[in-house]
C-alpha cells in the first residue's frame, strides 16, 4: 500500500505528486553527496490544495508529506518515494513526524499567535527527516495577520522547507499567497469510486457501500463516518425527516431547536473526550502539586488552553450544522429532481416516500426557493449569527416555501 492509495478518483493529481517527490528525492540526494542537482525539477516550495467538500484536499497534502519524508530503500532502486510503510511515511501519515508540522482552525480563523512558533520552525533546517514539511489544513481560515506571517515565510522559504496549503478555492487564499504556490485542484470522486474503496479499505458490504456513498455524493470521509459510524447514520435520518415536520410554526421551530441540541451534543461528546485528558496533560507538565493546584504564574497558560478548548466546541457545532444543511440540501435537490422529471439518480433512496410526497405537494419554484433558504441559513452561521436564531429562521422559510 503506498501513500497515494488513500487518493480516492484523484490519479491524475497523484502521478504529479509522485513526479514531484522523486524530483524532491533527487534534490536531497544529490545535496548529501555532492552531486549536481537535476536541471529541471517538477518540486517547489509551497503548493495549493484545492478542490470540493470531501474530495480529499488534507488526504493529499498529507500523502505529499509522506512521500518526501520516505526513507525506503527501494528508492536507491529506481522505487518512487511513498511506500508507505518506512518510519518516514508512517509518521507522517499518523501526524507523529518531527519534521511535518500541522495547522487546523480550531475556531473560525487560524490567529497569529497559532501561527507564529509554526512559522519560526519553517526557517530551520530538518532535524530528522529529509524536508520541513508546514501543512496548513484549512488556509482559507487566515485571518490578515496570520496570513501575513505564511505570505513573509512563502516568500523567503528556508531551502528545505515545503509549504502545503489546503483551501476550497484559489480565491479563498490571498493573492499574494497563492502567486507563489503550484496550484493542483482536485474533483469530487465518483460515486462508484467512493464505494470501491469501502469496500476495499474498511471491509464494508457492497449495498451499504453503494448507498452511503450516493448519500454523500463523493465525499470520501462522510462516507466512511456513515459506513462505520450508527449514530452518524441515526443523526442524518433525523435531519432527512425534517421537511415533514415544518408544516406548522410549532414544528418548525422545534425541530429547529433539535437540530441545533444535536449539533451541541456532537460538540460536547469531543469536549468531554479530549479537554479532560489536554487539562490534565498540561497540569502535569506545567508541575501542578498535589491536590491540582498550579505553580506561580502559570495560570495564563491553562487559561489559553481553556480558550482554544471553547473556540474548538464552537467549530464542532458549526461542522455539525454544516453536515446537516448539506443533507438537506441533498434532500431537497432530489425533490427538485422528481419535480422535473429529471433522471439524475437520486441521493437520498432511503427517504424516496418522503420525496415523492413533498414533490407532489409543491412546486419546483417553492423547492428552490427552499435550497436558497438552506444556503442563507450557512452564510448566516459564517457571519456568526446565533445558531438557533439562523436555523430558526431556515425552517420556517422551509415551511414556507
Amino acid at each position: 500500500m503506498t501513500v497515494w492509495d488513500d487518493l480516492v478518483g484523484q490519479q491524475r493529481v497523484s502521478e504529479q505528486l509522485a513526479a514531484a517527490a522523486r524530483d524532491a528525492d533527487a534534490l536531497v540526494t544529490a545535496a548529501s553527496s555532492d552531486a549536481p542537482p537535476p536541471e529541471a525539477s517538477r518540486m517547489t516550495h509551497a503548493w495549493l490544495f484545492t478542490g470540493p467538500p470531501g474530495a480529499g484536499r488534507n488526504q493529499a497534502a498529507r500523502a505529499f508529506a509522506a512521500a518526501l519524508q520516505c526513507v525506503s530503500p527501494d528508492r536507491a532502486l529506481g522505487g518512487t518515494p511513498g511506500c508507505g510503510f518506512c518510519d518516514g511515511c508512517h509518521t507522517a501519515l499518523v501526524g507523529t513526524h518531527a519534521d511535518v508540522s500541522t495547522v487546523a482552525a480550531v475556531g473560525a480563523d487560524i490567529l497569529v499567535k497559532d501561527m507564529r512558533d509554526t512559522v519560526r520552525k519553517s526557517f530551520t533546517a530538518p532535524a530528522n527527516g529529509r524536508w520541513q514539511v508546514i501543512l496548513v489544513e484549512d488556509a482559507e481560515r487566515l485571518n490578515e495577520k496570520s496570513a501575513n506571517a505564511v505570505l513573509k515565510a512563502v516568500e523567503e522559504p528556508a531551502p528545505r522547507t515545503v509549504w502545503l496549503l489546503c483551501a476550497p478555492s484559489v480565491e479563498d487564499v490571498l493573492p499574494t499567497i497563492r502567486s507563489r504556490c503550484r496550484h493542483l485542484n482536485l474533483s469530487t470522486p465518483s460515486v462508484d469510486a467512493v464505494a470501491d474503496m469501502l469496500i476495499r479499505r474498511e471491509g464494508i458490504e457492497p449495498d451499504v457501500a453503494a448507498s452511503v456513498a450516493r448519500a454523500t455524493q463523493g465525499h470520501v470521509d462522510r462516507a466512511r463516518r456513515l459506513a462505520t459510524d450508527p449514530a452518524a447514520r441515526a443523526r442524518r435520518a433525523s435531519v432527512l425527516k425534517l421537511p415533514l415536520r415544518v408544516e406548522d410554526v410549532g414544528g418548525a421551530l422545534k425541530a429547529a431547536q433539535e437540530l441545533v441540541d444535536a449539533a451541541a451534543e456532537d460538540a460536547k461528546q469531543l469536549a468531554e473526550e479530549m479537554d479532560g485528558k489536554e487539562t490534565e496533560d498540561l497540569k502535569a507538565a506545567l508541575g501542578a502539586v498535589q491536590g491540582g493546584r498550579l505553580p506561580r504564574g502559570t495560570a495564563g497558560v491553562v487559561k489559553d488552553l481553556e480558550d482554544m478548548q471553547k473556540r474548538r466546541r464552537t467549530r464542532t457545532q458549526r461542522d455539525s450544522l454544516d453536515v446537516a444543511l448539506a443533507d438537506l440540501t441533498s434532500f431537497y435537490r432530489d425533490v427538485l429532481a422528481l419535480q422535473l422529471g429529471s433522471r439524475i439518480a437520486l441521493a437520498n433512496t432511503d427517504a424516496e416516500d418522503a420525496l415523492e410526497r413533498l414533490a407532489r405537494n409543491s412546486t419546483p419554484e417553492a423547492t428552490l426557493r427552499r435550497i436558497e433558504a438552506i444556503a442563507a441559513c450557512g452564510e448566516a452561521l459564517d457571519r456568526n449569527v446565533a445558531p438557533l436564531l439562523a436555523v430558526e429562521a431556515m425552517t420556517m422559510a422551509l415551511r414556507a416555501g
